[in-house]
């Protein structure tokens, strides 16, 4: 079946938690996943790295037939999204569109905040690069933004351990940490998509009044207003409803753990990156 997909890449499996949003909204349209598994984590590498891997990552979607890709990382939103869109994309002859979870983020945070104090939790490298801060301030220069990295999350959640008591300890380090840098913050972003996961146990852990917002949902709902701006991209995508799942390393340890995420089996192909 000859296909016009959306694509949707991630270092690992955390963009699942996006895909999953996003065919909940638009579930008529056809999508390509691609997990970076062999080069995961990407939170820990360097901008260029980064960069460099994104990039692979995109060129091969758009070498399976996709238009539009979506960067369902934050640490790939942060570190490649803009050196891709205003270096790489303008050289090609028929530019596709590359989207980030960042930017969809940003722009509705202010409807969640009622102190203007809101606080991330993310990788390393998406702390580091001050992303959300500097998109955040740009759109609604009176929130005050505070993150914390959380080294240990991704791998916790990666490695089937985020329901165990370590995993909560370390949670708990870290939203304290979050919490101490103002106690006015009333807003929560869970900047990594794997962290949906452990929606449940960090909200138990907070108080009532906090708000946590998990970024699936946000950005599955920008993506669908953003085609119906895009007529002509809308318009070559095809609406068959399929889902085609790659990734660069083990298939069996992809479909196993792809299930914590989509909670359904799957048949995942490998593939390798030029």
């Amino acid at each position: 079946m000859n296909t016009v997909p959306i694509g949707v890449m991630d270092s690992g499996y955390g963009g699942l938690t996006v895909l999953q949003a996003i065919q909940q909204v638009l579930p008529q349209y056809d999508y390509i996943y691609l997990g970076d598994n062999a080069r995961t984590p990407y939170g820990t590498r360097s901008y260029h790295t980064v960069y460099e891997y994104t990039w692979q990552c995109v060129q091969q979607l758009l070498a399976m037939q996709c238009p539009l890709v979506i960067l369902a990382c934050n640490t790939a939103s942060a570190k490649a999204l803009r050196t891709i869109q205003q270096v790489n994309l303008p050289q090609l002859a028929s530019p596709p569109k590359v989207l980030g979870v960042i930017r969809p983020t940003a722009e509705v945070i202010g409807t969640y905040t009622s102190t203007q104090c809101v606080g991330i939790l993310a990788t390393n490298g998406t702390v580091a690069s001050e992303s959300y801060v500097l998109e955040i301030t740009k759109l609604h220069p009176h929130i005050q933004v505070y993150q914390q990295a959380c080294p240990m999350l991704v791998p916790l959640i990666e490695h089937n351990e985020h329901n165990t008591p370590p995993a909560e300890y370390f949670i708990m380090q870290y939203v304290d940490a979050l919490l101490q840098q103002n106690n006015a913050i009333d807003t929560i972003v869970l900047a990594c998509t794997h962290y949906p996961l452990l929606y449940h146990t960090i909200r138990a852990i907070l108080p009532v009044h906090i708000k946590v917002v998990s970024q699936g949902s946000i950005v599955a709902h920008s993506l669908a207003t953003y085609l119906t701006k895009h007529t002509a991209l809308q318009q070559q995508l095809t609406q068959d409803g399929t889902t085609q799942y790659y990734t660069t390393d083990s298939v069996d340890d992809f479909n196993a753990k792809a299930t914590l995420f989509l909670h359904k089996e799957i048949a995942a192909q490998n593939i390798t990156l030029p």
